[in-house]
């Protein structure tokens, strides 16, 4: 306790000082700006919502599913949605970088907001860092509404700030909305792994993500809307207005669709081959076509609770999406496939692991080599538990990195020969054959634990076989590093010109060692 006698100066310099903080920190001014909530509209609000009704009723409340392991068809499914939605279009990401893939989406929402679909973008915090003011700016026009989720209140001017300003409440901002979810009409949505920008469509020049979608059609896309209201209307979320020191303007807005547009073009001139690639879906739509194609199955959507994040320690089980999984994950009897990007299992993970292959399971996991990673300190977070898991027999493959010259297209998911440097993305589980979970859930304490996460379990032997054939690929030995152990000591076997080899040191470069060796020296395991 403060004494009585203390000098009022104290509390005036006090008073100051905190004045002044907040003055660094505040960076702008706050406005008053209306937090209504709102709704996902009824699929049965729009012609585009009523085919897919009609088309869904013979199922009989099952859900039509295709796979997007293609970045091409990835990009064209969130392009003709936006094209197809007639009422509204609600998008929640986790990252958002600029390019030309994403400005040829936003061009697209302007559009359809011009024609009077409502769009509702949630984003994580992070995803704003500097674009405050053009995201403030696109929520200028009348039919689009933008919201953050858990943002930083201080700071947000400079990254130096945004960074002081984390430090108050780390805690809280390491918990972050990693959801990926795309929703037209409340009718089709796209769960998985990609974020918005260029590296998650093969159209970054020096680094490109191995990713799976989910093309999600009928009563699936509607439990995803109510995923969606959720966060939408959830006191974590705040209007991009609250952040902003000038009021949303139809004008500011008018001037930066001007420069899209003019960015667009010199694109189109400077980068043809790119452009052509990214916009055939003006030309030959695919969206028809493939729902033709679905798979028709029974199905749960699962997603974290948002107030997963206010947990002070590890959240409530009731909150998790994993809880939700665990049925299956239990279950799982003959074969067990994962496929996770960023793989930290924790102690928890390693004893589930160890005893379902002690218990006769087939497991398999898919992950990146320190090489091919994006992320190495997460790899010295994996790095620990390898030898423990290969002692139980469960098997492990390690994407390598795919340089190459060549591009391709088609159902796959890796090639042998790529246009540039490939670092896997993808999330995905396949329970004995029968069952398959894809979204953005990686397979580590971060996403079981701190971030929310959202994805799409499906009851289909069909769909399971095509998700299990894409993981195969990737275990293949031309494409991934096996580790195994050789007299008590972890050796990775691949091949390499059709001659299979063994090396007794792990691949990759000393920065990126180093980053492993320092996570794993840390602990850093704990902290992922």
């Amino acid at each position: 306790m403060i004494p009585l006698t203390a000098d009022p100066r104290h509390y005036a310099l006090k008073s100051l000082c905190a004045l002044l903080l907040a003055v660094f920190l505040g960076g702008c001014a706050t406005l008053d700006v209306p937090r209504e909530p709102s709704q996902a509209l009824p699929a049965a609000a729009s012609s585009f919502g009523r085919s897919i009704q009609a088309q869904a009723a013979p199922y009989q409340g099952r859900s039509g599913f295709r796979l997007l392991p293609n970045s091409g068809e990835a990009f064209r499914a969130r392009a003709e949605l936006i094209r197809n939605a007639q009422s509204s279009l609600d998008l929640q990401y986790y990252i958002v970088h600029d390019g030309l893939s994403t400005r040829m989406l936003v061009d697209e929402l302007l559009k359809a907001a011009d024609r009077g679909v409502r769009v509702r973008i949630l984003l994580d915090d992070t995803a704003s860092d500097g674009l405050d003011d053009l995201l403030a700016t696109l929520a200028g026009h009348p039919n689009i509404q933008i919201r953050l989720f858990n943002p930083l209140q201080l700071g947000r001017s400079t990254g130096v700030t945004r960074a002081v300003g984390r430090l108050f409440n780390l805690s809280r901002q390491h918990r972050r909305m990693h959801n990926k979810l795309w929703l037209a009409d409340n009718s089709v949505a796209i769960v998985g792994g990609r974020n918005l920008g260029d590296e998650y469509f093969d159209a970054q020049p020096d680094l490109n993500f191995t990713d799976i979608d989910l093309l999600s059609v009928g009563p699936v896309a509607e439990q995803l809307g109510h995923s969606f209201d959720q966060y939408w209307n959830s006191a974590l979320s705040q209007p991009i207005g609250d952040f902003v020191s000038t009021r949303l303007s139809e004008r500011a807005l008018a001037k930066a669709r001007k420069v899209l547009e003019d960015s667009l073009k010199l694109a189109q001139q400077r980068n043809k081959a790119l452009y052509q690639q990214l916009a055939s879906y003006e030309t030959n739509p695919q969206l028809d076509v493939w729902r033709q194609e679905l798979i028709w199955a029974w199905n749960q959507a699962l997603w974290d609770s948002p107030s997963k994040v206010l947990a002070k320690d590890e959240p409530d089980p009731h909150l998790l999406l994993t809880t939700q999984l665990a049925p299956d994950l239990s279950s799982v009897s003959k074969e067990l496939i994962l496929i996770s990007a960023y793989f930290v299992p924790g102690e928890t993970g390693l004893v589930y692991l160890t005893g379902r292959a002690d218990a006769g399971v087939d497991v398999r996991l898919l992950t990146n080599s320190l090489e091919a990673t994006d992320v190495p300190a997460v790899h010295g977070g994996y790095a620990p538990y390898r030898k423990a898991l290969l002692e139980h027999g469960v098997k492990l493959y390690e994407l390598r990195r795919q340089p190459g010259t060549g591009s391709g297209s088609g159902p796959h998911l890796f090639k042998h020969s790529m246009s540039t440097d490939s670092s896997l993305h993808s999330k995905a589980m396949i329970f004995d054959q029968q069952k398959s979970f894809i979204g953005s859930f990686n397979f580590d304490p971060r996403s079981g634990l701190w971030n929310t996460e959202v994805g799409v379990l499906v009851d289909s032997p069909q769909l399971a076989a095509e998700a299990r054939k894409l993981a195969l690929q990737g275990m293949a030995p031309t494409l991934s590093y096996q580790p195994k152990l050789q007299q008590g000591k972890i050796v990775w076997e691949t091949e390499d010109n059709g001659q299979r080899h063994t090396l007794t040191r792990e691949p990759g470069n000393w920065w990126r060692r180093l980053n492993a060796w320092f996570s794993k020296s840390v602990g850093l395991e704990k902290m992922l």
